[in-house]
């Protein structure tokens, strides 16, 4: 229990506990230096201006500082008031004595605080404090550390570097509404918002294999790339040009089912020592081969991206009349 005191009435110790908030004085304005009566049974403590009533009993019951002081093994200075000076802040000094007391104390809530309690219970010597605020901290490391971080290209550059510096296999979606130069068709909002909503999906899904990485500063309205062992294996390419009633509009399509496929096949690049030939025979790609005819097989498959494009251009003479159709290249 605490409660406020001044003057000379702190001289007589009271049966509880007690403390005294800083913004009070000691009951003398002269300081003349003594040792502590060892014999004292209660203790005044002034830490830093905060004042507090406690008993040896608290004090020594843990090998701590405090212990050190209070049992003759080093000197403590007292004013002429009777209060024990400790050249400390106050400020947690009470949770201090509040774990002496009962062995555990709730902790703050604020980093910044638990950083300070920290602080005093090592200075104090305070093992089980310690223990319980490094803990404390840890957990509150571990909860801020982000579940999946999807890192935002801002640069070809950037996105060459992300690449080059990561060993697993990369999944990246670009999307940019703003790249179109025509109208867009009545779905394509919200399939552009469907392709952003899967992407979300499999880097939770698959954050801790694969790297997921966003660009929106790009040349596509939306694209999704596919890259192993710093390459881009496959492409899906979600938009193209139609016409209707007679003008160009742009349509965002939502191919899922291709996507979800080549999330799967850049799976097999997830080892560093390369992909499994029987794999990638499987999924589309070209079993590496033998001797000199490897390299020329290699070379090939720099160039072999699996594409799957939507967007295509046809002249307006080859497109059959009344008809709304896909432009092809």
């Amino acid at each position: 229990m605490s409660a406020e005191a001044s003057g000379p009435a702190m001289a007589e110790a009271p049966s509880v506990e007690a403390s005294k908030p800083s913004g009070l004085e000691p009951g003398s304005a002269a300081y003349g230096l003594k040792p502590l009566t060892p014999n004292s049974k209660y203790v005044k403590l002034n830490v830093g201006g905060s004042l507090h009533y406690t008993t040896l009993r608290t004090l020594t019951g843990q090998d701590t500082m405090l212990k050190a002081m209070f049992s003759g093994r080093a000197e403590v200075l007292t004013d002429a008031g009777g209060w024990v000076l400790i050249d400390r802040s106050g400020r947690h000094f009470g949770t201090i004595l509040n774990y002496l007391r009962d062995g555990s104390v709730p902790l703050p809530e604020s980093t910044r605080e638990l950083g300070e309690l920290l602080g005093e219970a090592r200075y104090y010597l305070v093992q089980g404090l310690i223990e319980d605020c490094q803990l404390a901290l840890q957990q509150k490391r571990e909860n801020l550390s982000p579940l999946c971080l999807v890192p935002t290209v801002t640069s070809p550059r950037e996105e060459q570097q992300l690449l080059a510096s990561t060993s697993k296999p990369v999944v990246k979606l670009l999307h940019n509404r703003s790249n179109n130069k025509y109208s867009y068709t009545s779905t394509s909002d919200d399939n552009l918002l469907k392709n952003i909503e899967l992407f979300d999906k499999l880097a939770l899904r698959f954050h801790g294999r694969l790297l997921f990485l966003k660009d929106v500063l790009g040349d596509e309205i939306c694209c999704w790339s596919f890259y192993g062992q710093g390459r881009k294996i496959a492409e899906v390419c979600c938009t193209s040009i139609v016409y209707a009633t007679e003008k160009k509009q742009t349509k965002v399509e939502f191919p899922e089912a291709r996507i979800f496929e080549e999330t799967l096949n850049i799976l097999i690049y997830e080892t560093p020592r390369g992909p499994d030939p029987a794999l990638l025979e499987a999924t589309g790609g070209a079993a590496g081969g033998g001797g000199a005819g490897r390299g020329e097989d290699e070379e090939n498959r720099e160039h072999r991206v699996r594409r799957i494009h939507v967007r295509r251009h046809i002249t307006h003479d080859e497109r059959p009349h009344g008809q709304q159709i896909v432009f092809k290249d």
